[in-house]
């Protein structure tokens, strides 16, 4: 059977710009899914998809006018049920083929086979394949539906009668495979083969599409329309690129922003701009925001990152004079940058501890007080941190810090701009005088904000940011408020993954049980006491961050499973772990392991007692107890300096001597005091060879 291309275009007015590359993708991908399940394409179809500010598209090869016929083997009823005894059919299996279009004359090529128990009855019928019509319906109705839309709208259709729910009010359908129009409705619209270009630069109002595969070029050439997503947005970067390269100057990173723009044009045309150097006295984060936000304009920074008067617009029209274009958006920029200026002004006449009043009228949760109540939790949990990790100076600064630390929410810029909180609090710190590790720890203290963020800078601002995001895990778990499944409202797995990043990366000295013990005094008597459930958490999300990072189920169960209080060191515990697993002894001593673990757990009651070397009895046993004394004398001063590599591997030396005792020794000896004695070498060697990692989790 012969295949033609596909083509089905929805067109609407202005989609939502943040949601128009999912809305093309679910739109193609639902539908070609759609078609693929009724076997009206093959699987070596290609399908491309189209977003543009007014459009969702799908072009798909190799589809089929009508599906092919498929063999279907139907169940009917157990033989003994179906046939008499005289061999004819019962009324009960006459009615069952009645119901599938046959009679009495297809008993004879019934086919008879066991399902289950029974021997069943089965008829094969032929069910004939889809018609492309019938089926394209199917799958548009079923795409529409799935579609993630974020807000729906209910309109009224033309006859002044009808509503429909979508996005955004239709206007135009086209269904064409290769040069006709397949007959199909979509949101009260009827398929045809005629759409828009663009608003002002099409060479026609009306477009009319001669065959699917004309689509794309008719839309660019005819329709001055740039009709796929990821082509649009390619040729706006490379016109970024360009036009920041020719000032030598590079456009701000930002992919979020380059989506969003490129949902809100169809024939890119990045223009270069200006504004008045007077504005760069305030600080550039405040300015970047406010282009990029309100404006959707691309700052351009110099070789050192700072902000230049310079910016890049992305115009949806290619006027031979373009001055106009530019000279209106230099126009409305100065007073968005303005009102920055305002509010920096403004801002910079209160100083920040002036403002700590404030925050007590500022709720930050109804079961936890005002933001002035977290401040202090806050202030006596950073100073604990300082001084466990450098004492008075330390925790002078680091109390001075977060004192103010969330003084800047009660400005008129962070109003205006929540994501510069910290930032903003960071300048107006350096305004009043504030020492500079002061301010910067105020800057950085709600870092890491996101996935490969950096830590704060200093010390004070490690102190802050752990001291706020323990605050804020403690307070929240304590009160019940833990993140189940995809809902997580106060980002406490990005604040947990934040706590474990600092104990790592920083290599500090603080047991994660501490920290969170320390946590809990500063809250009195407003929570329970969440630690084992917070622990569990913490946990699971390093379990995590160390799978993204390469290491196996197996070799992090073994790790964790201990639950190593001191995150730093738990690099270096997996690949110790890793370091043991090559070596030869390593699959014979975990499978010991496994088997001391087994005999412990099933003795528990017996084992625990002081080992007692005069109840010593056998050869094999004298040896292990004296080759177990030797590793543990050599592993010691290893695991003092954090040489867990070495420490296991001076554990592979027990092979010979464990194999031995198990070949030899009767553990559960009939003499009580000879079998707890054993136990009680066995569980010296267990906790010797678990101190690391837990070695039986290596065993197959």
């Amino acid at each position: 059977m012969s295949t033609k291309s596909l083509l089905v275009e929805l067109f609407v007015e202005e989609l939502p710009p943040k949601s128009l590359k999912r809305l093309g993708e679910a739109f193609g991908s639902a539908l070609a899914s759609g078609l693929r399940a009724q076997g009206l394409v093959g699987e070596a179809a290609v399908a491309t998809t189209f977003a543009t500010p007014r459009r969702l598209a799908l072009h798909l090869t190799g589809v089929v006018s009508r599906a092919a016929d498929k063999p279907v083997k139907q169940k009917l009823v157990p033989v003994k049920v179906g046939i008499d005894a005289n061999g004819a059919p019962t009324p009960v299996l006459l009615k069952k083929l009645a119901a599938l279009g046959a009679d009495a004359s297809v008993v004879p090529k019934l086919e008879r086979a066991i399902d289950g128990k029974a021997e069943t009855l089965f008829l094969d019928t032929v069910e004939p394949g889809v018609d492309l019509a019938a089926g394209l319906q199917k799958a548009l109705d079923e795409a529409i539906t799935r579609l993630p839309i974020p807000k729906v709208m209910t309109y009224q259709l033309a006859d002044g009668w009808s509503n429909v729910k979508f996005v955004r009010p239709a206007h135009g359908l086209i269904v064409l495979h290769g040069a006709a129009v397949v007959p199909a409705t979509a949101l009260g619209v009827a398929a045809g083969r005629t759409t828009q270009g663009h608003r002002f630069e099409a060479a026609t109002k009306v477009l009319s599409v001669r065959e699917a595969d004309s689509y794309k070029a008719q839309l660019a050439d005819e329709g001055a329309v740039l009709p796929s997503f990821a082509e649009r947005r390619a040729e706006i970067q490379r016109q970024l690129t360009a036009k920041a390269a020719a000032e030598g100057l590079v456009p701000i990173d930002d992919d979020a922003l380059l989506d969003e723009v490129t949902a809100l044009v169809e024939r890119p045309n990045v223009l270069l701009c200006r504004f008045d150097r007077e504005f760069l006295a305030v600080p550039q984060e405040c300015l970047i925001l406010t282009m990029k936000q309100n404006q959707k304009y691309f700052p351009l920074l110099d070789a050192h990152g700072k902000l230049t008067d310079r910016f890049l617009v992305v115009s949806n029209i290619r006027p031979d004079d373009a001055s106009a274009v530019i000279g209106g958006n230099e126009r409305v920029v100065r007073p968005r940058l303005a009102d920055a200026r305002f509010f920096f002004d403004q801002d910079r006449k209160k100083t920040l501890a002036s403002r700590l009043p404030g925050l007590a009228k500022v709720v930050y949760h109804n079961k936890l007080g005002s933001q002035g109540e977290r401040v202090e939790r806050v202030r006596r949990l950073a100073v604990a941190i300082a001084d466990r990790l450098g004492g008075g100076e330390l925790a002078a600064q680091a109390a001075r810090a977060a004192q103010l630390a969330k003084a800047d929410l009660l400005t008129e810029m962070v109003g205006e701009f929540p994501e510069l909180q910290g930032i903003m609090g960071g300048y107006y710190a350096r305004n009043d005088g504030e020492p500079a590790a002061i301010a910067e720890a105020i800057e950085d203290h709600y870092k890491p904000r996101f996935a490969g963020d950096t830590l704060p800078r200093n010390m004070v601002g490690i102190v802050v940011a752990l001291a706020d995001k323990l605050e804020t895990l403690v307070g929240l778990f304590g009160i019940g408020q833990v993140p189940t499944g995809d809902k997580d409202p106060f980002a406490l797995r990005r604040h947990a993954l934040g706590v474990i990043r600092m104990l790592v990366e920083r290599d500090l000295a603080l047991p994660l049980d501490a920290l969170i013990a320390a946590a809990l005094p500063v809250f009195g008597s407003t929570i329970s006491d969440p630690s084992a459930l917070l622990q569990d958490f913490c946990f699971d999300r390093l379990t995590s961050l160390l799978k993204d990072q390469g290491y196996t189920s197996q070799e992090i169960d073994a790790v964790l499973s201990q639950r190593p209080q001191r995150l730093a060191d738990v690099d270096q515990r997996l690949a110790a772990v890793r370091a043991f697993a090559a070596l030869p002894e390593a699959t014979a001593l975990a499978a010991a392991n496994k088997r001391i673990g087994n005999i412990l757990k099933k003795s528990a009651a017996e084992a625990g007692g002081s080992l007692r070397v005069e109840l010593l009895h056998d050869a094999e046993e004298k040896a292990l107890h004296a080759a177990l004394a030797k590793v543990a004398a050599e592993a010691a001063p290893r695991l003092e300096r954090g040489d867990y590599t070495g420490a296991l591997v001076a554990c592979a030396s027990l092979r010979t001597t464990v194999d031995a005792f198990f070949d030899k020794v009767m553990v559960n000896a009939d003499d009580a005091a000879l079998r707890q004695n054993r136990l009680s070498l066995l569980q010296a060697l267990h906790a010797l060879m678990n101190r690391v990692a837990d070695l039986s989790k290596l065993a197959g």
